[in-house]
């Protein structure tokens, strides 16, 4: 064992159904600057789940892109919301 927690092959299982469940969606930070997208899943554990809800993102919410060089940006509801890349790796959102 190589002694990570989750292996490659789980990854991408998990990658793929995301994938096959919403073919026409992306990670958050692939939205260019103006776009809107609805959130349709979030990767990753209670944490970074509740980190975002706290932030007003969670699944069905919708957010325009602001800025996606450095930290990505976007606004939700009139609120601007800054992340990290990886977070918003996470964040799979389809265009709208």
């Amino acid at each position: 064992m190589s002694g990570e927690c989750v292996s490659n092959d789980m990854v991408e299982e998990r990658r793929s159904f995301v994938t096959d469940n919403y073919s026409d969606s992306m990670p958050l930070s692939q939205l260019d600057p103006g776009e809107r997208g609805r959130v349709m899943a979030v990767e990753g554990g209670h944490g970074i789940r509740q980190k975002l809800l706290l932030r007003g993102l969670f699944e069905g919410s919708v957010v325009r892109m602001i800025s996606c060089y450095g930290p990505v940006t976007v606004e939700i509801d009139r609120n601007t919301v800054s992340m990290g890349r990886g977070m918003a790796q996470k964040v799979i959102v389809r265009r709208i």
